[in-house]
C-alpha cells in the first residue's frame, strides 16, 4: 500500500511570503488569475486538511463560512480551542502526521502556516510542494520557510500558468520519496 501524500498547497509572493506581517493576503486576490487557478482539481484529490492555529483563526475571522466542511480537518495548537469544524491536535505534529499518512485515504493538504510547514519539512514528512506564485515582491512578511534546519532538494513535476499566477509542483526529495523512486526504476 502506498502511503498518502502530504502536500503543502499554498499561494505566496515571489520572495516566499504567505502573508504580510499583519497577516493580510489581499495582494493574492488583487492578481488576475484564470478560473480557480487549479484549486478545484487539487481539492478533489484530498480528503484531509491540516493547519496551524493561526491559519485556522485567520480562516474563521476572514471568511463568511468554513470552506472545508466536506473534508476531515485537524488544527495543531498548544492552546485550548473549541471548534465544530476540526479535531484539535495538541500532540507533536510529526508523530501525528506519521500515523495519519500510514492510514488509508486520500492525499492530505497541509494548508498552513509557515511554522507547521517548516516543522514537517524538517521532519521529512512533506511529499510535495504545490506552490502558486503571485507576481509581487513583498520585501517582508510571514515566510513560508521558517526555521528550515537542513537543505531541501526538490524535483519539478509540473508547472502551469493561470493568468498572472505561476503554479509549480515539486516533489520533496525526502527518504520516503527516494525509496519510491528507486523501486520505480
Amino acid at each position: 500500500m502506498q502511503s498518502r501524500k502530504l502536500i503543502a498547497y499554498l499561494g505566496l509572493s515571489l520572495d516566499g511570503y504567505i502573508a504580510t506581517l499583519d497577516e493580510r493576503v489581499d495582494w493574492l486576490e488583487a492578481v488576475e488569475g484564470e478560473g480557480d487557478n487549479g484549486y478545484g482539481d487539487f481539492y478533489a484529490g484530498i480528503d484531509t486538511v491540516l493547519m496551524g492555529r493561526k491559519t485556522y483563526d485567520w480562516i474563521n475571522q476572514q471568511m463568511a463560512y468554513y470552506p472545508y466542511p466536506d473534508k476531515t480537518n485537524y488544527v495543531f495548537t498548544k492552546n485550548p480551542l473549541e471548534t465544530p469544524y476540526a479535531t484539535v491536535i495538541t500532540e507533536n505534529p510529526e508523530d501525528f502526521v506519521r500515523r495519519l499518512k500510514a492510514q488509508s485515504g486520500g492525499d492530505i493538504w497541509l494548508c498552513g502556516g509557515g511554522c507547521l510547514v517548516s516543522s514537517l519539512l524538517n521532519s521529512g514528512l512533506v511529499d510535495r510542494l504545490h506552490l502558486t506564485f503571485a507576481p509581487i515582491i513583498l520585501g517582508k512578511g510571514i515566510s513560508l520557510y521558517q526555521n528550515i534546519r537542513k537543505e531541501q532538494t526538490l524535483e519539478l513535476l509540473d508547472s502551469r500558468r493561470h493568468g498572472q499566477f505561476v503554479e509549480l509542483i515539486y516533489q520533496v526529495n525526502n527518504e520516503e520519496n527516494n525509496d519510491i523512486s528507486r523501486k520505480n526504476q
